[in-house]
Parts: C-alpha cells; structure tokens; sequence
C-alpha cells in the first residue's frame, strides 16, 4: 500500500492496551505505523493492585486522575496515540450469587448506543486493522465483555452509510483480531523452560487450572515482537496502581522470554482480504494489496 497502515487497539480499561499486545504495537510504531489506542473506560472502579500504593488516601480520592496520568506515560513509551470513548468501569462483581451491576456503568449500556462512539473514531482514524478481545473478554470481566460486543458491531457498521450517518464517512476496517497472549502454549514452554534451567515459574497454578477458563482458543497469528519487550514492561510499568514491579509479571527473564516465545499472538475472527494462516504480520494481506 502507498498510503500509511493504521491500526486500532481498543481496550477496556487503561493499562489493558500495556498487558495484550503492547509489543506488537511498539514494534508497528517503530516501523511507521499508526497506531491508536481505544480506551473505552477511566478503570475508576479498578482495585489498587499495587501492595505498595494501597492505602494511599490520595490515589482513592483521585483514582480516575490517576489512572489518566498513568495511561498518558504508557501512551508516551509505547508511541502510540491514545482516545477514551468516555464511558464508566463496571467494576469486577465478586460473590455468590454475583451482586447487581453499578447503574450507569459501561457493561449496561446499549451495545448499538455505545458502538456509536467507536464507529466514529474508526471513521476517524480509518484503521486498516483492528484488535479486541474474544467472546469470553480475554477473562469474563464485564467490561472486556462489553468490549468485544461494541468492536463487532463497530467493524460491521464503520463501513455501512445507512448505519450511524452522523458518525462521518464511511470507513470498513480490513481485518480485526482478539488478543490472545495469554495462551497455554505460550505459558507452558515459559513455564517448562523456567524448570529446566533450575528456576521457580509463576505459571504452575494457572497451567493447573487451566482448564476452567474455557475453551482453547485458535492461534492464527504469531508477531515477532521480542526485541519490544521491555518496551512493554515499561509501558506496564507505568500504570502504577495496577502492577507490582516486583511481582510475577516480570518473574521471568526478558532474554529467556526472547530466547523461547518471541512472539505475542492473535486469533483472527474476521478478514476482507486474503490471507493463509498462520501469519506473521496483521497486516498480512493489506500491504500488497
């Protein structure tokens, strides 16, 4: 293609876009491509996951400054470019049964309503692809869940004029993807390969239980993205009230992750142009054409 490729990776929470895919978009920036982050919440009901910032009176009254703050730094390592759509963390419903969602929150809105705003900023942008999260929100998190089902109408409606006539012209998204770095081949050569070198892996729980996280998902696209990885951690980083820089994200050595899965991966749920799986590159397909 001679013009710019443009990518859209649309998130549900800030410090989402830092966990799924960050090298990836790294490694496109670096290479010149667009690339625009869609955050659809503030995350003003995410838990202080950070031991050392809980407690802080500060960051509880002013958890939405905080968080914004914290997405402007990873937006600035990351070199991406950054939009919120503006709407309400559901928060994460714990219990048994689960209590009622907050009213007004992101996950009771009219999906048709709420896929308006996403619609625009495609028309916006004109993202040749875009990445989401799977059916099941990557985890069944509200908002995630929510975000996959505002992304499908969204691809399907930017590119119809008779939908959503007020959002501008019409532009159809090529290709769009779910996120899905967190996969058990992944994390179990990690795991695997942690053991043989006489080091304690923080992956034995989860390959335990794997199995009650739902169905194997289909890996159909793998992007070579090592030399970006501590790009995303420092990216991670950075949203401070989320992450622990001592904790298990960053249990197990860059080099060894470079070394045994240098790849961050996707499932390709919907394509306009032909492609053969499994790819290297989301643009596969888009840059000859």
């Amino acid at each position: 293609m001679s013009e710019q490729l443009r990518m859209m990776a649309v998130h549900a929470h800030p410090d989402d876009e830092s966990s799924k895919g960050a090298a990836t978009m790294a490694k496109y920036v670096s290479e010149g491509v667009d690339v625009l982050v869609v955050t659809c919440t503030g995350g003003e009901r995410g838990s202080i996951l950070n031991p050392k910032l809980q407690g802080d009176p500060y960051i509880e009254a002013n958890i939405h400054e905080v968080r914004a703050k914290e997405m402007d730094e990873a937006r600035d390592i990351l070199g991406v470019k950054q939009e919120w759509l503006g709407f309400v963390d559901s928060g994460l419903p714990e219990g048994d049964p689960l209590p009622p969602l907050p009213e007004g929150c992101f996950a009771l809105e009219d999906v048709d309503e709420a896929a308006g705003r996403l619609v625009k900023l495609i028309r916006e942008f004109r993202p040749h692809v875009i990445t989401t999260y799977d059916e099941n929100g990557g985890y069944p998190h509200p908002d995630h869940i929510m975000t996959h089902k505002i992304s499908m109408v969204a691809f399907e409606a930017a590119g119809d004029p008779e939908r959503y006539p007020e959002a501008g012209e019409p532009w159809q998204p090529l290709k769009l993807y779910y996120n899905q770095g967190f996969n058990r081949p992944r994390t179990q050569a990690l795991h695997d390969a942690l053991l043989e070198r006489g080091m304690e892996s923080p992956y034995g729980e989860w390959l335990e239980r794997w199995h009650t996280m739902g169905r194997e998902r289909t890996l159909t696209t793998f992007v070579p993205c090592g030399d970006f990885f501590e790009i995303r951690d420092k990216a991670l980083i950075a949203h401070a009230t989320q992450i622990d820089p001592d904790g298990g994200w960053f249990r197990v050595p860059l080099d060894l992750q470079r070394e045994v899965w240098p790849t961050e991966e996707y499932e390709l749920a919907k394509s306009l142009v032909e492609t053969s799986l499994p790819e290297n590159d989301l643009f596969a397909g888009i840059r000859n054409n």
